[in-house]
């Protein structure tokens, strides 16, 4: 029977992200075995009328939860939207079968972001937005996504650029 099953990794400093997530998976695919049961990192692995699986990433720096921080996220997601494309093309294969803009993604064509809105491209906490600093989410990243890839083209973008 097919399910699905959600767990983070974190809170990490930037390539660690990658370590952590990259050894979970491990983890995930060597209990599987002892149970024979398949473990497919495909966002869309069955076609049909369902979100599908993101890598889900969130994301802040120093600057962004210190007070007065929310105006750092507006900025770096102002940077994101310039170059949507450039992180669609690093975010995980056959990404275009889950983001659809339908449930609770955006999408793959179109840059969006909100306060608590989870069919957004980035997606900022109601309590981020309440308390002026925190993180903000990106859920372009499909499932089986390199968290490398994500991790570097999410802080070129912010920081370096």
């Amino acid at each position: 029977m097919p399910g699905q099953w959600e767990f983070q990794v974190g809170p990490c400093e930037g390539i660690q992200m990658g370590d952590d997530l990259w050894m979970a998976r491990y983890l995930l695919l060597r209990v599987a075995e002892l149970y024979n049961v398949v473990i497919s990192f495909h966002p869309k692995p069955v076609t049909g009328d369902w979100n599908g699986a993101g890598c889900h990433t969130n994301y802040s720096t120093k600057v962004m939860r210190e007070k007065g921080g929310f105006e750092e996220i507006v900025k770096a997601i102002e940077k994101l939207s310039r170059v949507h494309q450039e992180h669609i093309d690093v975010y995980g294969k056959d990404n275009h079968k889950r983001l659809t803009g339908h449930h609770e993604t955006a999408p793959i064509t179109h840059f969006s972001w909100g306060v608590a809105n989870r069919g957004a491209s980035v997606r900022v906490p109601r309590q981020t937005e309440k308390d002026g600093r925190g993180y903000f989410e990106d859920r372009r990243p499909a499932s089986n996504a390199d968290p490398y890839l994500v991790t570097a083209k999410i802080v070129e973008t912010t920081v370096l650029n």
